[in-house]
């Protein structure tokens, strides 16, 4: 009887003890300094770290004078000791775990825009609504 109650709260204590997991996405980009939005929420200039909590995929969206905005999805891969099962033990596990994911992306330079080009463009179409709002409406 001493025995089993010695070994409850050795078993007890363990869980109290149990430690919990730290995840973290690390975003870089090439050039640094672009605005990141996760999910469409923003989270900072690259480089940055933020928590997170679920796996899965996240739409990654960001965005930096003189490039390109880079949409795109990434999925947080989950660890195997965090698929149900070992997650029991793992967040039993005295201590602090950490789960880091690193993303790092390539950011390409926008394009130069002739801007008398876009306006002659803007003026053709222009021209084009104006001559198509003016006809008499089908029956």
């Amino acid at each position: 009887m001493k025995r089993g109650l010695i070994m409850v709260m050795c078993v007890s204590a363990v869980a109290m003890l149990g430690g919990c997991i730290q995840r973290t996405i690390t975003i870089e980009s090439n050039p640094p300094g672009a605005l990141v939005h996760l999910n469409d929420v923003e989270v900072g200039r690259t480089p940055v770290t933020v928590p997170f909590t679920f796996y899965g995929v996240y739409d990654v969206r960001l965005q930096h004078d003189g490039y390109q905005t880079l949409n795109t999805s990434t999925k947080a891969q989950t660890p195997w000791w965090e698929n149900p099962g070992p997650d029991l033990v793992a967040e039993a596990l005295p201590g602090e775990q950490h789960v880091d994911l690193k993303w790092h992306y390539e950011l390409q330079p926008a394009e130069a825009v002739d801007e008398d080009l876009l306006i002659d463009h803007a003026k053709q179409l222009r021209a084009t609504f104006s001559q198509s709002s003016n006809a008499p409406a089908a029956k």
